[in-house]
Order: C-alpha cells, then sequence, then structure tokens
C-alpha cells in the first residue's frame, strides 16, 4: 500500500502560552485517535507549536483505507422463521437494523448473518473530517468568535495548510481555506512561505526566522540564558513553567542581558524575583552566595540591529515595578511588625471561627504547648505563633501576595527578633507542596504544626469536612505537611495530646465531642496515601495502624521495621502463626491470662517454645524501649522453628482445663511480643 507524508498546520493569532503545549498534543492526539479510528498507520509523528500555530507531521502515512469486512449475527434460525418458514419480526427487525432486504442476509448458518464487505476510502477524503474533529475536541475553556462568523477558536485563526504528500488537501477548516502557504516572523519574514513538502516544513520555516519545534526552540533559551548569566559571573533562576511559558511567547528567541538600579537590591529579593518572573518574564540572576545580581535576562522575539533599543526598553518597563516593591517596603518599615496584628481583627479567616488575629493567638498558644515536646523553646514558638499573621497586613504582601511569610520574616529581623523567630513567620507555610522544603529551625517545625493542627481542628470542628476532590482548606495538604514534618525531621510529638490541646483553644465555636479522635484519624489516614506513593504495602500500614500509635515519628518507624521484617525468610510463617493465634485467642471466653505455669507443660516443644519466648523478651524489651523495631523483629523471627515444633506436636484444646489455659496464656505471650511492634497477623 502506498504511503506519502502528511502536514497540517493551522495558524492563529498569538495562542495563550501557558496552553500551548497542551493544545498541540490533544491536536496530535485528536488527529492519531482519527487515524486509528479509520484504520490508517503512518510511521512516525511530530507535533510543532509556536505562538501562531498548532502543526502536525505524519510520516508515511498510507493514502488509501484498508477494505473491510464486518460480520453480524443476528436471531437463530428457529427464532427466524415460523413452522411454514415465513419470517418472523425478529428476521425482518435484522435485516431493517442491517440496513438491507431479507433475501441479502445469509440463511445457511444455526443463525442468521449478515456480511459485508466495505470498500476503504482514499485517506485525502478523510483528513479533513479527522484534523476539524481534533480541532473540536481541544480542551478550550472558553472559546472566542471574530467578526461576523460563528465558528468558535481559542484565537482567531489566519491560515490553512494542509499537505497529503505534494497534494493540498481540498477542505475550509474554521473559516480558513487550505493551501500550502504558511507566515514566517512578523518582522523579519512577513510575506507569506511557501511549503515545498511535508518533510520540509520545519527548514522552510526556519528561513522565514520561525522555529515551529517548541522543544528546539526551549533548548536554545536555555543553553543561551545559561551562557549569558556565566559571563555575568552569576547563575540564572530557571523554572520550568517560567521556560515553557516563554517558548511559548516567542518565535525567534534571542535573549539579552539587562540591568536595574543596585539600590532596588535593598527590597528583598523574593519580591524582586517575583515581580519579575511573574509580572516581565524575566530570568534573574544570582551570584555565587545566592544573592541577586542587579542583571537580569530578556527574551526578545526580534533579532535586532540595534538590541540596546529592546535593553532600554525592557529596563524601562522594570523599573515602576521594582519602585513600588521598594516603596511598600519602605513604608511597612516605618512601624513594628506586631503593630499589624490589629489590622487583623477586622479580617476574616473564617466566619464561625473568628478572625485572622485570633487564629495567631490561639497557634501562639498551641506551637509554646508544641516547641518543647520536640525539643524547642516554648517563648519563642509562642512570640512566632503571635506575629505569624502580621505581614498579611502589609502593603507588601497586599501588592505581592507570593511575599506572604516571607516579607513577615524580612520585617521581623528589621524589628530586632530573634533568628528562628523571624524564620518562622516563613517556614510556616512549609512544605507549600509535595516533596517542598521543610521547616529549618524547632521554632518554625512548632509554628508550621500548630498553624496546620488549628485549621484543621477547626474547620472538622463546624463540620466542613472534605468530599471527593473538594477540599477548600486544603485540609488533606495539611495533615500530609503535619506528618512530612514530624517523620523527615524525626520529631517525636504525641499528636494526641497536641489535637486536644488544639481543640480546648476554640472553646464553645466548635462541636468537640468526639472532635480529637475524628482529625487524628483523619491524619493518620493520609499517611496511606504517602505509603501507598512510597511503595509501601497496604497491609504493612495496616499492621501497625491496628495499635494506634500517636506519635507520626514512631507509626513511621514501626512501619519501616516490618517492610524490613517482611524480607526474611521466616516472616510468611510467623504472620501466618500469627493470623492463627490471633483467631484462637479470639474465641477464647473470658480474659487470657498471660502468666504461664511449667508445671502443667507436658511436651517437650511447650518448654521450648516457653524458654525461647522468655529468651526473646528480655532481648527485645530495651530494643522496644528505645524504638529498635527492625532489630525487634528481627530477633522475633529466631522464634520460627519453636513455634512450627510447638503447633505440630501440641494440642491447644487439651481436655484438661488447666493445660488448655496454660497453652493459651503461653500464645498471649506470644502474641504480645509481636504487638510490641506491629500487629503481623495482618501480613498473611
Amino acid at each position: 500500500m502506498s504511503a506519502q507524508d502528511f502536514l497540517v498546520e493551522l495558524g492563529t493569532e498569538e495562542l495563550p502560552p501557558k496552553a500551548l503545549n497542551t493544545l498541540a498534543d490533544a491536536f496530535l492526539a485528536g488527529i492519531e485517535k482519527g487515524l486509528q479510528t479509520a484504520g490508517l498507520k503512518f510511521s512516525a509523528k511530530k507535533v510543532y507549536a509556536a505562538p501562531r500555530r498548532l502543526a502536525v507531521l505524519l510520516t508515511q502515512l498510507e493514502t488509501q483505507q484498508p477494505d473491510r469486512s464486518i460480520n453480524i449475527d443476528g436471531p437463530p434460525r428457529q427464532a427466524a422463521f415460523d413452522a411454514e418458514g415465513n419470517p418472523t419480526q425478529a428476521a425482518l427487525g435484522f435485516a431493517k437494523k442491517c440496513g438491507v432486504e431479507l433475501s441479502e442476509i445469509d440463511q445457511s448458518g444455526p443463525k442468521l448473518r449478515f456480511s459485508q464487505v466495505i470498500v476503504g476510502k482514499p485517506t485525502a477524503s478523510l483528513l479533513p473530517t479527522i484534523v476539524e474533529d481534533s480541532l473540536n475536541d481541544l480542551p478550550i475553556p472558553k472559546r472566542m468568535r471574530w467578526g461576523a462568523r460563528k465558528v468558535e477558536f481559542v484565537r482567531p485563526t489566519q491560515w490553512l495548510v494542509m499537505l497529503l504528500g505534494d497534494e493540498v488537501i481540498d477542505c475550509t477548516i474554521l473559516a480558513q481555506k487550505a493551501g500550502r502557504e504558511s507566515r514566517g516572523h512578523r518582522f523579519h519574514h512577513p510575506e507569506n512561505v511557501r511549503i515545498s513538502a511535508p518533510a520540509n516544513y520545519a527548514e522552510d520555516l526556519r528561513k522565514a526566522y520561525v522555529l515551529a519545534d517548541f522543544f528546539e526552540r526551549r533548548e536554545l533559551i536555555s543553553k543561551r540564558v545559561a551562557e549569558l548569566a556565566t559571563m555575568q559571573e552569576g547563575s540564572a533562576i530557571v523554572p520550568p513553567a517560567l521556560l515553557d511559558e516563554v517558548t511559548a511567547l516567542v518565535e525567534w528567541p534571542v535573549p539579552l542581558v539587562c540591568s536595574f538600579e543596585e539600590r532596588f537590591l535593598d527590597v528583598p529579593q523574593e519580591a524582586l524575583i517575583t515581580t519579575m518572573q511573574d509580572n516581565q518574564k524575566y530570568f534573574c540572576l544570582l551570584d555565587v552566595d545566592g544573592k541577586l545580581l542587579p542583571r537580569f535576562i530578556t527574551v526578545a522575539n526580534i533579532e535586532s540591529k540595534d538590541p540596546q533599543q529592546i535593553i532600554s526598553g525592557n529596563e524601562k518597563v522594570v523599573r515602576p515595578r521594582l519602585t513600588d516593591a521598594e516603596f511598600f517596603f519602605k513604608q511597612d518599615k516605618k512601624q513594628t511588625l506586631e503593630s499589624f496584628n490589629l489590622r487583623l481583627q477586622n479580617v476574616v479567616f473564617q466566619a464561625q471561627l473568628g478572625s485572622v488575629y485570633d487564629k495567631a493567638e490561639r497557634v501562639s498558644k498551641l506551637a509554646a504547648f508544641i516547641a518543647p515536646r520536640i525539643g524547642g523553646d516554648a517563648p519563642r514558638a509562642a512570640r512566632a505563633g503571635l506575629l505569624s499573621k502580621c505581614d498579611l497586613a502589609t502593603e507588601m504582601v497586599g501588592e505581592f501576595p507570593e511575599m506572604q511569610g516571607i516579607a513577615g520574616y524580612y520585617y521581623a529581623l528589621n524589628d530586632g527578633e530573634p533568628e528562628d523567630v523571624a524564620l518562622a513567620l516563613n517556614e510556616q507555610y512549609m512544605p507549600r507542596g509535595a516533596g517542598a522544603e521543610l521547616p529549618s529551625t524547632l521554632t518554625g517545625a512548632a509554628v508550621a504544626i500548630a498553624d496546620k493542627l488549628d485549621t484543621l481542628v477547626g474547620i472538622f470542628g463546624i463540620g466542613m469536612l472534605p468530599t471527593g476532590s473538594k477540599d477548600p482548606y486544603a485540609l488533606r495538604r495539611a495533615a500530609l505537611g503535619i506528618l512530612r514534618i514530624l517523620i523527615d525531621k524525626k520529631l517525636d510529638l504525641d499528636l494526641t495530646e497536641a489535637v486536644k490541646f488544639a481543640v480546648s483553644a476554640f472553646g464553645a465555636k466548635i462541636k468537640s465531642a468526639g472532635l480529637a479522635d475524628q482529625v487524628l484519624e483523619f491524619i493518620f489516614d493520609r499517611l496511606r496515601a504517602r505509603y501507598e506513593d512510597e511503595g509501601v504495602d497496604v497491609a504493612t500500614y495496616l499492621s501497625v495502624r491496628a495499635l494506634n500509635p500517636t506519635s507520626a515519628l514512631d507509626f513511621d518507624q514501626r512501619v519501616q521495621a516490618v517492610q524490613a521484617f517482611r524480607q526474611l525468610p521466616e516472616a510468611a510463617a510467623l504472620a501466618a502463626v500469627n493470623k492463627r493465634v490471633s483467631n484462637l485467642l479470639s474465641k477464647v471466653e473470658g480474659t487470657v491470662s498471660t502468666h504461664v505455669e511449667a508445671r502443667y507443660f507436658d511436651n517437650a516443644s511447650e518448654f521450648s517454645l516457653f524458654s525461647a519466648i522468655q529468651k526473646a523478651d528480655e532481648a527485645v524489651q530495651p530494643m522496644a524501649a528505645a524504638r529498635q523495631y527492625n532489630e525487634a523483629l528481627t530477633r522475633l523471627a529466631s522464634l520460627r522453628e519453636p513455634v512450627d515444633a510447638f503447633f505440630e506436636a501440641v494440642m491447644i484444646n487439651a481436655e484438661d482445663p488447666s493445660v488448655r489455659a496454660n497453652r493459651y496464656a503461653l500464645l498471649a505471650r506470644l502474641r504480645g511480643l509481636f504487638l510490641g511492634v506491629a500487629d503481623i497477623s495482618l501480613l498473611s
């Protein structure tokens, strides 16, 4: 079967830069889906995306749809015809469904059958519908119209190229008649560009100052920005999302170094970086110490004969933004950070839970409660908690919301607050996302935990639980944040105590009955999700959860120990034994004693197991006390042989009630040893 290259390019007004890659990938996926449905194959694919175009190139696309055979089974013969051989309604209905007369239906088999060969169509006749369907299915939240036309797209369309081999596909899509002429760069090559062949698409446009390949432009920008940064004796801040956005804004990228006045460096560098990245799409430069240099890199969309004009223009544009930041910073510093607290009395945190000021006071008390329990300083944690929300009322944060916490840090230092108190004002929001940075100080950790616990308790206390994907107060993230801080920083906090303290701080504002248990269950349930992401089997989690440890760190240490235990050759057998023992003990009426008396033994294996349990108990107790759970389970693995021998030789339910009770006591001792770490019966 013959095959030819296929190219489709839709030209538009400038596409939304943040959505460009998504649109391009969806365009290709839609075309692939259409071709697959039609039974058409190709050897390779390539998608192109630039500010004014989306394009797809397919190599060696089949030019003819293959013929297809269809076979449809109908009703059985006995149901299709009556005793006289007349067709029934079932037979007539089947023929009608197939769109043919009954005489054209195969009646030779046990069932009626309709067979038909569908002759394949030329690919050229199918492509317009496939392309149009793909464009209609693009993930566009809001489509627009232009002129007097009724067609809709993300942006007004300007031209359409559709080539199969050397032939133009005759069609009109989104008000554009297909041809072979594309357009070059707006300024360098405003004339139309004739696409000589689909395979030459990228090179034809390159000659017209358009790099159609998104990833080629991205790589060029990344490489050139790094080179320019090195020439400035610094390094560039290149967030992937910003690099993608800048790549989507230019057809012919030309990075240039610009500068700003050094006086602006007195402003917190985070504010300067934020405004330059978010508002101007610039790449900022840092020196070897991580301090902001008074220079930045812009990416022009033109190769200017006088680049200084572009540089001066960008320097002129950025100056008012930096001046604003400088003004707000100086204004805020005219009063102490603490004085901003009063303004927060009029800022609602949540209608039923009071103001942001009220929240800061609760966080202050809770942080002071938590700090000494994790090795921190209570007065400093209390001070940081009290100041934690002050910067929300500052001019800086009002203008640059991303500066919340960071502005507080700088203003606290300016007021002479201790370093850890100042740091805590930013660290309270950590971790800001999955895998993000954790608080570096114990004061910051205490405030971060307190802030999140207060939100969890408060929102749960008024019955606003997260449902499905709806979690407006980010309670799941808050719970995971608490767990990450405690586990990753190895902080041993009794969460039951902390949650109960948090509940009491709200007083009558919330329904406290059963609230602490509800919040704790929610937090520890989040651990399950964390472990699933880490590849920890759910049975391992459940084996520890059954014991309800109140410390997240202790919980994690037990989980890691069980994970290691499961790799031992004795693990499966001991898990099965524990399950058997658990079932046996659950059927005993009343309480089972753990006091074992040797005088009731009548089998050597009983003596052996009892001796092994006593030795293991002596060895494991100090390990468990020191939370050396891994070592404890490894030591308990040595019980497998005496346990196996015991069950092989002994009938548990002996006729003599004293002997029977003594054997149950022995099993209870055995099970108790393992329950010191986890309920490993759940592993079986």
